[in-house]
């Protein structure tokens, strides 16, 4: 799917756009792959009817527990988070028409610094091309940002010395 900026912008900023949300407990999904891999799947078959309906997307998985974290796709043009729409008029004109991709958020205090973490995980062609593919990317991504949270350590705060 192609998309004009914006034509992308209207869609994000009046919210015409598929949203769904799941919401697992931490203990449910961190030792189990296998249901770890059932959310990643019907994320993926979400993305996958949007597409084909030409119609953009964000689904989610919140992981509740003592280290919160949401996982999220998007379809866009760009690594930027819908929350960010406005930001990418910076990156492309309004004119061309760009390909709509599919990336993955983590959101979590507990992932890094500013505590998200966005990536590609695959164009529209790769998506449709081998879902089961992109299901298994997507479940190996969240598995491991899950153990980036529960290692997480806070850096320290400075502290001002006094004479």
């Amino acid at each position: 799917m192609k998309i004009k900026l914006n034509e992308l912008v209207n869609k994000i900023e009046n919210e015409d756009y598929i949203q769904d949300q799941e919401t697992v407990k931490y203990g449910e999904v961190s030792k189990s792959k296998t249901k770890l891999k059932s959310y990643a799947s019907q994320m993926v078959k979400e993305v996958v009817a949007a597409y084909k309906h030409d119609s953009l997307i964000r689904t989610s998985l919140e992981v509740t527990g003592q280290r919160p974290v949401l996982f999220s796709l998007e379809t866009n043009i760009i690594n930027l988070p819908y929350s960010n729409y406005k930001r990418i008029y910076n990156f492309t004109d309004e004119e061309t028409e760009n390909d709509l991709n599919l990336y993955f958020e983590t959101s979590s205090e507990c992932l890094n610094v500013s505590g998200f973490r966005i990536d590609q995980l695959a164009t529209e062609a790769e998506l449709l091309a081998d879902e089961a593919a992109i299901v298994e990317k997507l479940t190996t991504a969240m598995s491991e940002k899950l153990q980036t949270v529960r290692e997480y350590e806070a850096p320290e705060k400075e502290t001002k010395k006094t004479k």
